[in-house]
């Protein structure tokens, strides 16, 4: 890249190119700009910048193309604002705020090409406020509140349309909660808790329709324990454990 960063976002477009954004240099430089991989070429090349400095946001592609980056924090606080990436002109345009500010929160792509946004650090306590961007008209609304307060958690789009989330960092420590969103009704309804509690983790859909959820942090250490959500049946099941331990990490279907 032409910027070393961490703590951004990198989102697959719709030409195959990557834009990656944001992020943070070191412990006090703080980035809005923005670059993009052609793997056709295998080069870097810099795009527009977005309007404000944010680390820890989350970037989601719209089924027009676009790509909405939500929330973050920029050295000074959490960010309510959302910003629109048009790759046609490489340009970044406002997309009105959101209700909550928010920084490690999940943003998902739901059926109908709305995006749920959920929880994440508000201030010094975590959320479990959620809210809907309505690309069509460009406005957010809010939706049903979770039952846990949670940064750092993961939010997957189940085959059914339903959402769900797992794990994450509460107000009263670390979780291995596990909930669903409702789409059609805007409600949040508990599910079988993961046999770990975890933060900084991932969680995979699968081919098959489960969900992969991998490693994270529990106190100060990094677990390699994995395990598997059956949204049939709403259990959880142990599989192998991987190889290291790892937090913040990636997962990626082949």
């Amino acid at each position: 890249m032409n910027t070393a960063r961490y703590e951004h976002t990198a989102s697959l477009l719709t030409n195959e190119q990557v834009l990656v954004t944001g992020g943070r240099y070191n412990s006090s430089s703080y980035l809005n700009d923005a670059e993009l991989y052609d793997p056709t070429t295998g080069t870097w090349t810099t795009t527009g910048s977005m309007n404000y400095v944010r680390r820890s946001h989350k970037a989601s592609v719209l089924k027009n193309g676009k790509v909405l980056v939500t929330g973050g924090f920029n050295g000074l606080q959490r960010l309510t604002s959302a910003e629109l990436y048009d790759p046609s002109t490489g340009t970044w345009t406002f997309t009105g705020n959101m209700s909550y500010s928010r920084a490690g929160h999940t943003a998902s792509i739901l059926a109908n090409g709305s995006v749920l946004v959920t929880g994440g650090r508000a201030s010094i306590s975590f959320a479990n406020t959620t809210e809907l961007y309505d690309p069509s008209t460009e406005t957010w609304t809010t939706t049903g509140s979770m039952n846990n307060d949670r940064r750092d958690h993961t939010a997957s789009v189940l085959s059914n349309g339903q959402v769900l989330v797992t794990g994450g960092l509460g107000n009263s420590g670390f979780l291995n909660s596990a909930e669903l969103y409702d789409p059609l009704t805007g409600i949040w309804t508990m599910t079988n808790n993961m046999t770990d509690t975890r933060y900084y983790h991932t969680a995979t859909v699968l081919t098959d329709g489960k969900v992969l959820v991998t490693g994270g942090l529990i106190n100060a250490s990094s677990i390699n324990r994995a395990e598997l959500y059956d949204p049939s049946m709403g259990t959880w099941t142990p599989t192998s454990n991987m190889n290291s331990g790892r937090q913040l990490h990636t997962a990626s279907i082949l």
